[in-house]
């Protein structure tokens, strides 16, 4: 009878759950930073995608105007819009002859790799600091 008892019982034993917690949380140590970075790169492409938006912007208002403007209608700056992770603006020193726009991270994107992205009116690139062939500068960041 004891040993029909034991036969009808089934489950897990700790042992078995353990291993299991053990292997998720490995799985989600490597999981979570390559989501991190997923979701920042995508962030990233947002705000590159700004800055040649209000380059355009810019250089239609040049073609109209004979002279670059040295303001940002708000729609461009971002500045309202609490689903960006970048503010848009023009640096400063820019002029109604030459321009340079910035992309500053903000929030959750403050700390990433890329830093602040800038694009000038020659259509220079740079990120973090580093312009498009300067010593560290980082291609992947307006690459990817």
């Amino acid at each position: 009878m004891i040993q029909r008892m034991h036969e009808k019982q089934r489950g897990f034993t700790l042992i078995e759950l353990m291993i299991v917690v053990a292997i998720i949380g490995i799985l989600s140590a490597i999981a979570y930073p390559s989501y991190t970075e997923y979701v920042r790169r995508g962030h990233r492409a947002d705000a590159r995608a700004g800055l040649l938006q209000a380059q355009q912007w810019m250089e239609r208002a040049s073609t109209a105007t004979g002279v670059y403007p040295t303001t940002l209608p708000t729609a461009l700056t971002w500045s309202n819009d609490n689903t960006k992770r970048y503010d848009i603006a023009l640096a400063a020193g820019s002029t109604n002859a030459a321009f340079t726009l910035t992309a500053t991270p903000k929030g959750a994107q403050v700390g990433d790799k890329c830093g602040t992205y800038t694009l000038s009116n020659t259509g220079v690139r740079g990120a973090n600091g580093k312009k498009t062939g300067e010593s560290g500068y980082d291609p992947d960041c307006w690459g990817k």
